[in-house]
């Protein structure tokens, strides 16, 4: 592994350079004797790490599989544990290694707030012009959360076929797949047709589908001046309301502040409180009626809506051939890699790196999680609490389960005395 000694670009000086520290480390919990990974220790810095590939992987008739673990031992806050495959070229300098290096596919979990996220990306080169877009993979539809926030080891793997199928999967289970030609975005390929840049609206184009009847005329009847609401003549006001009783009075234990300037502040008022009186009255006050919906109202008169005659539609530009149309078969055929690399920024410390795999057969990228994320699946099943403790911590966070708990005890005890 190379650590990057070059700086970010576009970025403040005070946090540019790519100084955040890596270790070899144990895991911090369900440690596997003699088992260590690559850890980034730092909070808020840039890391860059990388290592050129014992062979570089080119894209041809075989599949590709990307493979490797991750443990967000202290959670995560804010931070990602994505890998990038770099772009093979004779200028390749792991130490030079920073966000603008090429790369063809970015792959691995980010998270920021409350946003969970796998990425799948790949830079495509366009046939026609020679530049490079980034081609982003769907979002998983699984929820990702518990993956980030459990403190385990867990287990991804990134499958590319070439029949230009891909599957994303966590500790073996398959979260997403789909087609690089259909499940892609921006899609690989560019419409055939676009619209027509130039092409305007007639002054004349009606889209309203529905008009006002021109030939309406409003009923003799018809009176735009009364009111939504009118008082209600019927309403009575009710017995032992207290006319002459404010509702609000003067707190009566209120006190002038010792430090009170009349000059300055003005003369001192106590604060007003609710009128003690009116708690038990139905009401305090100048009583008014209560208002109610008016059955004369019928408000602004408007002509009823017809079909409109001279409707045409919503318009829309015309299609032309679209210029920059290319059509690309088999966007398996990337840019050959030669080095992988981490260059990320975090928020959270003691993100641990394990067995990191690049091939083409999947009995050996089994092989290889079998013999590491699988041993440690096992230590930390062997290290999880028996059920009884299990319990036991869950009545610590929620009491309420012990009444739950005694009740399931009781149950059958009491029913065996019952029928003995």
């Amino acid at each position: 592994w190379v650590l990057s000694k070059t700086k970010k670009e576009d970025t403040d000086d005070n946090i540019a350079k790519y100084d955040g520290r890596w270790e070899v480390e144990e895991l911090k919990e369900n440690t596997v004797p003699g088992d260590r990974g690559l850890v980034l220790k730092s909070v808020a810095k840039h890391h860059a790490i990388s290592a050129m590939l014992t062979k570089a992987f080119i894209f041809d008739n075989k599949p590709l599989i990307i493979q490797y673990e991750v443990n967000f031992q202290e959670g995560i806050d804010c931070g990602g544990a994505y890998i990038k495959l770099l772009s093979s070229s004779d200028d390749l300098n792991l130490e030079y290694f920073f966000d603008k290096t090429p790369y063809t596919i970015m792959f691995g979990p980010d998270k920021c707030g409350e946003d969970y996220k796998l990425h799948f990306i790949f830079r495509h080169k366009n046939p026609k012009t020679g530049e490079y877009d980034e081609k982003h993979a769907k979002r998983p539809d699984v929820d990702l959360k518990k993956f980030y926030l459990d403190k385990k080891t867990h287990l991804y793997t990134l499958v590319l076929k070439p029949d230009d199928t891909f599957e994303m999967l966590i500790d073996q289970s398959v979260v997403s797949k789909g087609s690089l030609l259909e499940d892609m975005v921006p899609p690989v390929n560019p419409p055939k047709e676009i619209e027509d840049p130039s092409d305007k609206k007639p002054d004349d184009w009606d889209e309203r589908p529905k008009i006002p009847d021109p030939n309406a005329v409003k009923p003799d009847d018809w009176d735009e001046d009364e009111p939504s609401k009118i008082e209600d003549p019927d309403a009575v006001k009710p017995e032992g309301w207290l006319d002459d009783e404010p509702q609000y009075v003067p707190d009566p234990n209120a006190k002038k502040p010792k430090d009170w300037d009349e000059e300055m502040d003005g003369e001192w008022e106590a604060p007003q409180i609710p009128n003690p009186k009116c708690e038990t009255a139905p009401g305090c006050g100048d009583w008014v009626r209560p208002m109610k919906n008016n059955p004369n109202y019928k408000g602004k008169w408007k002509a009823p809506m017809i079909d409109n005659p001279n409707y045409q539609g919503i318009w829309s530009p015309q299609k032309i051939p679209n210029p920059d149309y290319f059509e690309d078969l088999h966007p398996f055929e990337m840019t050959t890699v030669s080095a992988i690399g981490l260059e990320l920024w975090s928020m959270t410390s003691d993100i641990y790196f394990d067995n990191f795999i690049i091939c083409s057969e999947k009995e050996v990228a089994d092989r290889w999680a079998a013999d590491g994320w699988g041993l440690k699946k096992l230590v930390a099943s062997a290290n999880e609490p028996g059920m009884f403790s299990q319990l036991v911590t869950a009545a610590e966070d929620h009491p309420w389960l012990w009444v739950l708990y005694i009740l399931t005890l009781a149950l059958p005890v009491g029913l065996a005395v019952l029928f003995c």
